[in-house]
């Protein structure tokens, strides 16, 4: 009775090795059928990834360009406002020099009058 039951024992063994090294085959057997299209999933995968990297390069020069292009918009308005206050600076101060040259000038006519009519008045006392 022994013997029986351990050739049933080892049938089943035998039988799952069998079974495990035909499904070993099955696995080989498949993955070289489908090596050629897993080469073009492979092929395929890497030109989407090329291209992803290339649209990002894309991107980042893009706003590289942007950012450069504000930057010296900024540097523009920055020195048209510059220019700016300096041409009123100097429109001021040019104000501000006229204003004091006539009243300078009136200072020295109003003086040259007040000396003439001294003089007249000298001149009619003696």
């Amino acid at each position: 009775m022994r013997n029986i039951r351990n050739s049933e024992l080892t049938d089943r063994r035998s039988a799952a090795n069998d079974a495990k090294a035909a499904l070993l085959q099955a696995y080989r057997a498949a993955k070289e059928a489908a090596e050629p299209t897993q080469l073009a999933r492979q092929a395929e995968r890497q030109a989407v990834a090329a291209a992803r990297e290339e649209r990002r390069i894309n991107r980042e020069r893009v706003k590289t360009e942007e950012r450069e292009r504000a930057q010296a918009e900024a540097a523009e308005r920055e020195a048209a406002i510059a220019a700016a206050a300096t041409a009123e600076a100097e429109a001021r101060e040019a104000a501000d020099k006229n204003r004091i040259s006539r009243v300078i000038e009136d200072e020295a006519a109003r003086k040259a009058e007040r000396d003439r009519r001294y003089a007249n008045r000298k001149a009619r006392q003696g």
